[in-house]
């Protein structure tokens, strides 16, 4: 029975996403207990601290290396044999990093996982794959689903496990990579025919050479911008959400924590319910405009929010910011060929990576002068108006760059 038949899709499809939702509670579990087990090795708050964004980067950096090769692996080999080597990966390299005896075997445990973590180009691959054009915006939107209900249920997990002990999350985080791979092994079909495969080259597989596929056409050149403009600005969470709500609000890490969790349930909702029939009715390109406008109006709430009730309101025209990702997908998936859709996706981890290593250090520099006393933007939600114009931005560039494409669409073989 081929992948064409609704049973045999419909399985491809829920393997996908469990093997998503595992994924990232695996990735989420260990995010609460690894500053802890650094500083177990090194002993000290502040040196623990620094090494962990160290380890944030190295991770980031491997996807930025990794994410390319991995996907025109997948579309020489298939998509299969690619994420099921991934699941049994991440399971040794948890399990790796639990027994490590110190802080550079933990090291290498992250350069692993950053290696592993980024078959997640392959998930999207897939989805191409087994997906007719215009539905890929509702199965990207039931795999941001997922993500974000990983990162809601990981960090929850993470934080209990980890009473038991920094290691013990390692341990179950490997547990859950290795079902995703005996689930894959006995479940997951071949979503990728032998005659649309393309033979693996070096040339295409390096992070520029990845990247060049983007410039094939003004349209998916200008809708590369637009995915990196989007992840540049919501690094600004990330970098500084913590303590701009401690700064601002006195919120603690119950507060905090409690708040991550209802973004990722909105993101859940938006991304798992509402993008499908949005899309269908509005097109992936309105769908993708709505989503930008209502993060930059969300966001820039974020910034003048006087109260911590009026940030928590921001939060509910910045949740339609996830209708923008699963569309933006769909919208560049249609501009490259079935055997080319690994390498898209790893050219586009690759861009989402450079925005990872370089935004958090634009948004902290940002945050440090505008919270200090005497500097020249004494405005502690300057950031957030920042990352709001960056979104603006996108916003606008995804109108001119998907209308010319809607207009100029040809079918590509």
């Amino acid at each position: 029975m081929s992948l064409h038949h609704p049973k045999v899709r419909r399985a491809a499809m829920a393997f996908i996403f469990v093997t998503a939702v595992l994924d990232i509670v695996a990735m989420g579990i260990v995010i609460p207990v690894l500053p802890h087990l650094i500083e177990e090795f090194v002993g000290s708050n502040a040196r623990a601290g620094l090494l962990n964004g160290v380890f944030v980067a190295l991770w980031a950096g491997m996807q930025f290396l990794a994410s390319p090769v991995i996907g025109s692996l997948s579309d020489q080999y298939g998509r299969r044999p690619v994420i099921l080597i991934s699941c049994a990966g991440l399971a040794a390299d948890y399990a790796l990093m639990a027994l490590a005896p110190n802080l550079w075997w933990l090291a290498v445990g992250r350069l692993i996982a950053g290696i592993t973590s980024s078959s997640f180009t392959t998930i999207y691959a897939y989805m191409a794959d087994i997906t007719e054009p215009e539905k890929r915006a509702r199965a990207y939107g039931l795999i941001g689903a997922a993500f974000s209900g990983g990162f809601v249920l990981g960090p929850v997990l993470g934080g209990f496990l980890g009473e038991f002990g920094p290691r013990v999350p390692f341990w179950v985080a490997g547990g859950l990579s290795g079902v995703a791979f005996l689930y894959g092994l006995f479940i997951l079909p071949e979503s990728l025919a032998p005659e649309n495969r393309m033979p693996f080259s070096w040339r295409r597989a390096n992070p520029v050479g990845a990247m060049m596929l983007l410039r094939r056409h003004a349209e998916l050149a200008g809708l590369a911008i637009v995915n990196f403009l989007l992840y540049f600005a919501h690094h600004v969470f990330s970098a500084l959400f913590v303590l701009y709500a401690g700064l601002r609000y006195g919120w603690g890490p119950w507060q905090v924590g409690m708040l991550l969790a209802m973004v990722g349930v909105l993101d859940m909702i938006v991304q798992g319910v509402l993008v499908g029939p949005v899309a269908k009715k509005l097109g992936d390109r309105m769908t993708m405009i709505l989503g930008l406008c209502g993060g930059t109006i969300g966001i820039a709430l974020m910034g003048w929010a006087p109260t911590g009730v009026a940030f928590i309101l921001a939060m509910l025209p910045n949740a339609l910011w996830g209708l923008a990702m699963p569309t933006l997908q769909s919208l560049m998936t249609r501009r490259v060929s079935e055997s080319e859709q690994g390498q898209l996706q790893g050219a586009n981890m690759s861009v989402a990576s450079i925005a990872g290593v370089a935004s958090p250090l634009f948004f902290g520099w940002v945050y440090s002068e505008s919270v200090e006393q005497g500097m020249w933007a004494p405005n502690p939600g300057l950031a957030f108006y920042l990352a709001a114009g960056v979104l603006a931005l996108a916003a606008l560039i995804g109108w001119i760059t998907a209308r010319r494409a809607e207009r100029d669409e040809v079918t590509v073989v």
